[in-house]
């Protein structure tokens, strides 16, 4: 050991021992805290050497989200790639099979890897290439919340029908069975409010009027009807009905078409 270092070690021991702080031959004032010896790497205390948050990661590194997730984040996501074209469907906020393809797509694009999964990298680059979805944009193809029935619906079987949130509640006796989207007619032929009953329910109806299917049709006002709309299913809420209820989740109204019986409550409000 050369004298400078065995002068170093000796302050260092000194240091510890009396809990001060010592003056070395080198001129520097060491306490028993910090002590450099020869040799050794000072811990940094720089600003940009502090730890850093990552970004959250799920299913590997940086990923954010893939196929399987669900939620609100999700549907944002999805809102953004149709709003750069890589999305025709949705949003659902369920992270399915053509929003995997989507995502695959937008990465090639950009050179990113064609994993399917939005990570950090992806994430990012989407969101310089977009603006922040509006609530319409989000709800484009229904799932917006329930609000609260309206009190004519909590007696009885009601289908309890919300032009505000565009949702469908089945309920009886003031408990919600289940709930669906629905969309409503165009600014010309409006949906009827108010109070009526299911007067004819047609499994395969057939529209003579506007020659258009309207399957698992529930009429309730003149021609007015709750039914299925393929429309609804494939353009969301960018077109409208001719006065019926719409519902686009076919497997849902099927399973409604199947309760509901002549003389129900229909009850349309907003």
């Amino acid at each position: 050991m050369g004298r400078s270092t065995a002068a170093a070690a000796a302050l260092a021991a000194l240091a510890a021992l009396c809990g001060c702080t010592v003056q070395g031959t080198d001129g520097k004032v060491h306490s028993p805290v910090h002590i450099e010896l020869p040799g050794s790497t000072a811990p940094s205390t720089k600003a940009d050497d502090k730890p850093t948050t990552a970004a959250p990661s799920r299913a590997g590194a940086g990923v954010l989200w893939s196929r399987g997730d669900s939620g609100d984040d999700v549907r944002e996501l999805q809102a953004r790639l149709r709003q750069v074209d890589w999305l025709f469907d949705g949003p659902t906020g369920q992270y399915d099979d053509l929003t995997e393809d989507a995502v695959r797509g937008f990465q090639g694009k950009r050179g990113l890897p064609r994993t399917g999964e939005t990570d950090t990298a992806t994430w990012q680059r989407l969101l310089r290439m977009t603006h922040e979805p509006g609530k319409w944009e989000l709800y484009l193809m229904g799932g917006q919340p329930a609000g609260p029935p309206d009190p004519r619906c909590l007696t009885g079987r009601a289908l309890c029908i919300d032009k505000t949130t565009r949702t469908l509640r089945w309920m009886i006796d003031g408990r919600t069975v289940s709930e669906m989207s629905v969309r409503f007619g165009a600014v010309g032929t409006p949906t009827r409010e108010g109070v009526f009953h299911v007067y004819w329910k047609s499994r395969d109806h057939w529209s003579t009027l506007y020659d258009s299917p309207m399957p698992y049709a529930m009429f309730f006002s003149g021609g007015q009807a709750v039914h299925f709309s393929y429309d609804f299913a494939a353009r969301g809420y960018a077109g409208g009905s001719h006065g019926c209820v719409n519902v686009r989740d076919e497997a849902a109204i099927a399973s409604l078409y199947a309760q509901v019986r002549d003389g129900d409550k229909v009850v349309v409000y907003r």
